[in-house]
């Protein structure tokens, strides 16, 4: 059976997705700007994690509110 995560642990993960999303957002804005291809690709590749780590996030924080 899971546990469910103390209060401070829910703040942790709050605190990464905020971040997550703080990146995920600048990641975005500066992916169009950017030329190198190299750095492109890094990029995306970058904001396709991240939107699996923000969906897993709220996805974990959704089963400690049920």
């Amino acid at each position: 059976m899971a546990k469910k995560l103390a209060m401070h642990e829910t703040l942790e993960v709050h605190e990464v997705l905020l971040f997550k999303t703080s990146c995920i957002t600048k990641s975005m804005a500066i992916a169009d700007q950017v030329e190198d291809r190299k750095l492109k690709k890094m990029l995306q590749e970058d904001i396709k994690s991240s939107k699996k780590a923000i969906k897993d996030l709220r996805t974990n924080l959704e089963k400690e509110k049920g």
